[in-house]
């Protein structure tokens, strides 16, 4: 293992203001980190379907829970959890476009431990239940998006979560959500 490269900054480093985590916004630097927190990523992305806890994910990536959250977040913006349920929802976008399984079958297949709260997070997340979605698939004209490349419809399709569901339903409530999702016609 090769000795760590001190890097000295021009100025002298001020002392941390109470309260302050300015650590949290600064882009991760080490690249070592960055692979470990890939191959996490990497576990989560061909396994979807699967209970990614934070602990799990912490081990793949021989990080501490905590170091390992707050680095996650840190690389890729979103905490690991709403990167899971984002894959997820995009799994079951394509499997409700492509296939005739039913919704009961995606939401198993897709993670979900129960029908109800697949459909309920779907629905806040994308604004509309499964079988909607499906019926908007299937009335789209499908020699259209043959010719689209399954990746970029994944992508077009893929929900942003830049908000918690929780806080999105509670703001929804109140009247005051701005639109998250992306029209995709």
């Amino acid at each position: 293992m090769a000795p760590r490269e001190c890097r000295r900054d021009p100025l002298p480093a001020s002392p941390p203001v109470p309260g302050a985590e300015s650590t949290d916004a600064a882009p991760l630097e080490d690249p070592a980190l960055l692979r470990r927190l890939l191959r996490a990523k990497d576990h989560m992305d061909a396994a979807s379907h699967e209970a990614w806890p934070v602990r799990r994910l912490a081990a793949v990536s021989g990080a501490s829970e905590a170091h390992f959250a707050r680095s996650f977040k840190r690389a890729f913006g979103i905490p690991p959890h709403r990167y899971l349920l984002t894959r997820r929802i995009e799994q079951a976008n394509a499997l409700l476009r492509d296939t005739d399984l039913s919704i009961t079958d995606i939401a198993f297949a897709t993670g979900w431990e129960s029908v109800g709260t697949f459909g309920r997070i779907f629905r806040d997340i994308n604004g509309q239940s499964p079988s909607a979605v499906r019926q908007a698939a299937r009335a789209a004209t499908p020699h259209c998006l043959a010719r689209v490349p399954a990746c970029v419809l994944k992508a077009a399709q893929r929900p942003d979560l830049k908000i918690a569901v929780l806080e999105k339903r509670r703001r929804a409530a109140e009247g005051t959500v701005p639109p998250s999702t992306k029209e995709v016609i």
